[in-house]
């Protein structure tokens, strides 16, 4: 059972909400959004029950959430709308006492759809790789720009980060303009009506290609501007479902690019000339995140922006102050013996291969940590995933992996990890398979040497980042 979907901004603030999985990361901003729009919101977490992150859950309630045992204990009226996303299964207590009272139920997807669609100008961000990042630098540009948006998005926003909102994946803003990205794995992108569509790119993650050309197809044709990657042969292919169009990327071609001759890689940022082929103007950009991927991402906002109406100008240099986000190459630090740690988010082939390229660029032996993100994802782009590992890292370098993350349900569990370090090897790239994450750790410590770098990949595990932090102190 699901909400009315004719259901209004303040329809949305006019009964209590009840969040099953609160603490997610994609659940979690859109908690925030609500609330701030002026609604009662409660919910539970299953992390929550077992003990991981207890900060972040004890924030939510420093903010005035209400939290429960994921026991069916918070849901007590059927005026009570229950959120939950498609991977919830029915038989979680929260899901069967909703249906017990005759709650309305709603999915994550479509609830943001809802806020979004409701804003007058609506920037999505769609597209298999880079996301998080794009949406970050959009609604920052925005922010500075005086726009004032909400902004919804996967990850912690160092921009907007601080002792009291150690976790800002959102922004409520008091503008006009929702900036969010959208998530095609599920098909929901089609409940988006954007005023600027961004596609990124599009390329195997979850679904098969001939799925996501239909969906990322879709979703430039329901925009009045679509901004698509130059650089990118499949988003090309969908430029003609766009109503109008900007393109973006390194291609000779693309309206918004850089002067190649400019580009300066350095081991935190990266520099160029963003050229504006629509007027001839060049202007100077200086980014404080590392990467080939990251100017990319950079030149998609700029894009994005300018579609909205931000000069490129005031783009550019919105981005210089531009501080990045949580596990998105996120530098740790570097330990006394001169090991660096890095905490990354990488978690499909074209995400582990922007990482391992941003780190090959520079010396020094890579020691590269993967937590797979699920079973079912491992059988779907395990064999990629093996191969980027095994071709896009030196001789020198090795790949550490352990079991993927599980927190209980019904899913296969017959095919794990120790295939992926398999098919590294047959790919001639050098991979462990150690199954404890703790073990995975120790290890790690003991091969490491004054000058690498180990960065920690992985998806939909909060103590991902703990296990990073822990493993820099460990290190002598």
């Amino acid at each position: 059972m699901t909400a009315e979907t004719s259901a209004t901004p303040a329809s949305l603030t006019s009964h209590p909400w009840f969040f099953c999985g609160i603490g997610g990361s994609g659940m979690l901003p859109l908690a925030l959004i609500l609330k701030g729009q002026g609604a009662r919101v409660a919910g539970s977490d299953r992390s929550r029950d077992q003990g991981r992150t207890p900060e972040k859950f004890a924030w939510l309630e420093s903010l005035g959430f209400t939290l429960f045992p994921q026991d069916g204990s918070g849901v007590t009226s059927a005026d009570q709308v229950l959120v939950a996303s498609a991977a919830v299964e029915d038989t979680v207590p929260e899901m069967v006492r909703a249906r017990e009272l005759g709650c309305a139920r709603m999915s994550r997807a479509e609830l943001l759809a809802r806020l979004f669609n409701a804003a007058r100008t609506g920037i999505a961000v769609g597209g298999t790789s880079g996301k998080s990042t794009v949406t970050g630098m959009i609604g920052w540009i925005m922010t500075e720009a005086g726009r004032d948006p909400t902004i919804m998005n996967g990850a912690v926003m160092k921009n907007f980060a601080s002792p009291d909102a150690p976790f800002a994946s959102a922004r409520v803003g008091q503008g006009d303009l929702f900036v969010s990205e959208v998530d095609e794995s599920d098909g929901s992108i089609a409940l988006y009506t954007p005023s600027v569509a961004v596609l990124n790119n599009v390329s195997l993650d979850h679904k098969s290609l001939e799925e996501l050309r239909d969906l990322f197809g879709d979703f430039l044709a329901r925009a009045a501007v679509g901004v698509v990657n130059a650089d990118d042969p499949e988003s090309m292919a969908l430029l003609p479902r766009a109503h109008a169009s900007l393109t973006f990327g390194f291609a000779p071609g693309a309206q918004v690019s850089v002067d190649p001759g400019s580009v300066v890689e350095g081991p935190t940022g990266i520099a160029a000339t963003v050229l504006d082929r629509r007027d001839g103007s060049a202007h100077a950009l200086a980014l404080r995140v590392p990467g080939r991927h990251n100017l990319a991402n950079a030149l998609a906002a700029i894009a994005a922006a300018s579609a909205a109406g931000v000069t490129v100008a005031d783009a550019v240099a919105a981005l210089g102050t531009f501080a990045g986000l949580a596990r998105r190459f996120d530098i740790l630090g570097t330990s006394p013996s001169g090991v660096t740690v890095i905490d990354d988010f990488g978690h499909n082939p074209e995400k582990v291969a922007a990482t391992l390229a941003t780190l090959k660029a520079h010396p020094g032996r890579v020691i590269a940590f993967f937590q797979p993100h699920g079973y079912g994802p491992l059988r779907q782009m395990g064999a990629e995933l093996a191969e980027v590992l095994a071709t896009r890292l030196g001789q020198d370098d090795v790949t550490i992996l352990c079991d993927p993350v599980y927190f209980g349900g019904t899913v296969d569990r017959s095919v794990g990890s120790e295939r992926i370090a398999a098919l590294i090897a047959q790919h001639g790239g050098h991979a462990e398979y150690v199954p404890d994450r703790a073990d995975c750790g120790r290890r790690i410590a003991a091969l490491a040497h004054p000058g690498d770098r180990v960065v920690i990949m992985g998806a939909r595990d909060d103590t991902l980042s703990i296990f990073a932090r822990e493993l820099l102190s460990s290190m002598a």
